[in-house]
């Protein structure tokens, strides 16, 4: 049994609009790799009304701005970033380079190296995403990158004073005030002044997350991040009113935010739509809620919770929220979710905003195949491999011919033939006269 109390809009994404994004980004792309610096400033003066003498903030130019902001939000930046960066830490922990002999004097291991170079965009505009700063440039340094340049852009005009304080905290080698298209297409591709980067990392509109597709290659990038999403299982336990808030705070990102409700009991489902129509007309930013809620709200009764973690599957948000009275089922249950927020002591604002958990999460289905933004997305897994046992060698020569023949790479098997003939006294008869 599944029954739809409210469903989202099926209207289908403005095309018109998803081209002219496309457009845009592709041209200030093109012009940042044709006139590197001028164009970045032509383009920052543009969109943003904001053509310093230097993006660029120097040490006493961040000492001057950090020393702006207050001490509570200075200690409360250190606090959040403590906990980012223990999590970090145990997740770099847990990746342990190795070398095994696999068979006698063939050695064979894995080493973790971070990227030489990261670029971190924590957004500016409406809200200046302070958070952002802890889950792209702690996890950055805890990873060991040498290099992280971060970007953000002015806000009205101004310092965004508490996102530099966050940055420069977290370990940012570079704080540049610079926003949007052009941030993102100078860190990836390099200007006279600002240095090129092996990888894009952070959120942003939908010009920046634009951006990051069309670089994607010339850089790696952490994820395709699109609206935030949130869903709520609920069963019969659950708080309507807890549920009704926290389904709010998730919608408050932007009008095209999903918030879905999957819930065992129709008594729950619809005082929480009540809740929710109370609480809406009054919420302080109910121009982003509401039509978030109004379009792209769903809530959905269905028979027992394993239909609910099948649904919730099918759906895999990128946050999902459990208030059931026995949470941690759904650790067994569920596979398809950027991250998991077991029972009503957890809401996602927390992973949000100060638990430690990374709050950049897999959008619009991604979680099908991906997870978020973690230590491992700086590194880069390689292997490595030594036979120093010449019988070994000279056996996996010969087999490395057979292999090899099979697919006619006559040079592969050479190389293999090679190791045969000086170990094995394999024979040769490719070879000059006077080599066999």
């Amino acid at each position: 049994m599944t029954n739809y109390l409210k469903r989202g809009s099926d209207a289908a994404a403005d095309a018109d609009r998803v081209a002219s994004v496309r457009q845009v980004v592709t041209d200030v792309i093109a012009d940042v790799r044709e006139r590197g610096d001028a164009a970045v400033r032509d383009y920052s003066e543009k969109f943003d009304g904001w053509s310093p003498a230097n993006f660029r903030l120097d040490a006493e130019e961040i000492e001057k701005i950090v020393a702006t902001v207050p001490q509570q939000a200075i200690d409360d930046i250190r606090a959040v970033q403590d906990r980012v960066r223990v999590f970090a830490q145990h997740q770099r922990d847990s990746l342990a380079d190795f070398e095994v002999e696999t068979e006698p004097g063939v050695l064979l291991g894995q080493k973790n190296l971070p990227v030489s170079a990261a670029g971190a965009y924590v957004p500016g505009g409406r809200y200046p995403l302070v958070a952002s700063a802890h889950m792209t440039v702690v996890t950055a340094k805890v990873a060991g990158v040498p290099r992280v340049t971060a970007c953000t852009p002015p806000l009205k005009g101004e310092i965004p004073a508490a996102t530099v304080a966050a940055l420069h905290l977290a370990g940012a080698d570079e704080i540049l005030l610079l926003g949007g298209t052009q941030a993102v297409a100078a860190m990836a591709l390099g200007t006279e002044t600002i240095g090129k980067v092996d990888m894009l990392v952070g959120p942003g509109n939908a010009f920046v997350a634009e951006a990051k597709r069309q670089l994607f290659g010339e850089v790696g990038i952490d994820l395709f991040a699109g609206p935030t999403e949130v869903l709520v299982i609920a069963d019969e336990h659950a708080d309507p009113f807890v549920v009704a808030v926290d389904l709010l705070s998730q919608a408050e990102h932007g009008p095209d935010s999903p918030a879905v409700l999957i819930t065992t009991s129709e008594d729950v489902a619809r005082r929480v739509m009540d809740y929710i129509g109370e609480i809406l007309p009054d919420m302080p930013t109910n121009d982003f809620a509401l039509p978030a809620w109004r379009d792209h709200g769903e809530v959905v009764v269905v028979a027992d919770l394993d239909e609910a973690y099948a649904l919730a599957d099918r759906y895999a948000s990128e946050h999902v929220q459990v208030l059931t009275q026995y949470p941690r089922e759904a650790l067994d249950k569920m596979r398809n979710y950027g991250a998991l927020f077991l029972g009503e002591g957890t809401c996602v604002s927390y992973g949000d905003k100060v638990i430690g958990t990374n709050h950049t999460l897999p959008t619009r289905g991604a979680a099908n195949y991906t997870g978020g933004l973690w230590v491992g997305k700086y590194l880069k897994t390689v292997t490595y491999q030594e036979v120093v046992d010449t019988a070994s060698s000279a056996m996996l020569g010969e087999l490395c011919g057979r292999a090899a023949r099979v697919e006619f790479f006559e040079g592969h098997a050479r190389s293999g033939d090679v190791r045969a003939h000086k170990y094995g006294g394999g024979p040769l008869p490719w070879a000059p006269t006077s080599i066999r």
